[in-house]
C-alpha cells in the first residue's frame, strides 16, 4: 500500500509539472500579459503543496532559495517593466547564491585529479568569455548600467552554481549531484532565453522555452530536496557523497 502511494504521488508530481507547462504554453502562445504574469508564480506554491504531501521537512537553504525565487517569479505582478527586471534579477541572484553556499562545502579541489581540475578551469574560462561578450553587447543596447550590472551578477552566480555542481558530480557521480547539475543547467537555459527574447529577438517560442526550462529547474530542485532528505543527518558521509555536517554548518 505504501509503495503504491509513493508511486501515485510521483505521478501526481509529474502531472503537476505537466499542467504548469501547459498553462505557460497557452499563456505564451496567446501572449496574454495578465495570464503570463500570473502563471509563473504558481510554480513554487504548486510544487510545495505536492511536496508536503510526501515529505514533512525541508532544509533551511532550500527554504531561503524558494522564498527568493518566488519573489523573483512574482516581481512582474508588482513592478513596472524597468523596475521588474532589476527586482527579479536581485531576487534570482540571491536565490542562486543560496544554492551555491549549499553545494560549496562539497567542492573540494584537493580531492580532484589533475584532469578534472583542468577541465573545470577550461569550462570556467569559456563561460566567462561568453558572459563578457554578452555583457558587452547588453552594455551597448541597454542605457541603464544598473540593469546590466545586475544581469552580470545573476549570470556569474549561475555560472558558479553550474561549475560547482559539475565539479561535485565529476568527483562523486551521486544521484543528488546529477540532479543538482541538471537543475542548474535548466536555470542557465531559462536565463539565456529570457535575455534573448527580452533584448535581442522577441518571439513567443523563446518565452515559452524560457518558462519550460524554469519550471524544469524548480522540478529538479524539489527532486534534489527529496533526495537530500534520504541522507541520514547524523552521519558524516565522505568519499563521493554529501558531507552533511559541512552543508548544515
Amino acid at each position: 500500500m505504501e509503495d503504491s502511494l509513493k508511486f501515485n504521488l510521483k505521478k501526481v508530481f509529474l502531472s503537476a509539472l505537466f499542467l504548469l507547462l501547459v498553462l505557460n504554453v497557452i499563456g505564451t502562445v496567446s501572449e496574454n500579459e495578465l495570464f503570463l504574469n500570473s502563471t509563473k508564480p504558481l510554480f513554487i506554491p504548486v510544487f510545495l503543496i505536492f511536496y508536503f504531501i510526501k515529505e514533512k521537512t525541508i532544509a533551511l537553504p532550500f527554504v531561503v532559495f524558494l522564498v527568493y525565487s518566488f519573489l523573483g517569479d512574482s516581481a512582474s505582478m508588482f513592478f513596472s517593466n524597468d523596475t521588474f527586471v532589476k527586482a527579479s534579477s536581485v531576487m534570482y541572484f540571491l536565490s542562486y547564491l543560496c544554492l551555491v553556499f549549499f553545494m560549496l562545502p562539497n567542492f573540494k579541489l584537493r580531492e580532484f585529479n589533475k584532469a578534472i581540475t583542468l577541465y573545470l578551469t577550461v569550462v570556467v574560462l569559456i563561460n566567462m568569455y561568453f558572459l563578457y561578450t554578452f555583457y558587452d553587447i547588453l552594455n551597448s543596447i541597454i542605457p541603464d548600467s544598473l540593469e546590466v550590472f545586475l544581469f552580470g551578477m545573476k549570470s556569474i552566480s549561475l555560472i558558479v552554481l553550474v561549475v560547482i555542481s559539475f565539479g561535485v558530480y565529476l568527483n562523486s557521480e551521486s544521484k543528488l549531484s546529477i540532479l543538482f547539475l541538471i537543475m542548474g543547467l535548466s536555470f542557465v537555459f531559462s536565463d539565456v532565453l529570457n535575455y534573448v527574447s527580452q533584448y535581442y529577438l522577441y518571439h513567443w517560442s523563446f518565452l515559452m522555452l524560457d518558462r519550460i526550462f524554469h519550471a524544469l529547474g524548480i522540478f529538479f530542485l524539489f527532486n534534489c530536496i527529496i533526495e537530500f532528505n534520504k541522507i541520514p543527518k547524523n552521519v558524516e558521509i565522505n568519499e563521493g557523497k554529501i558531507d552533511i555536517k559541512n552543508i548544515l554548518a
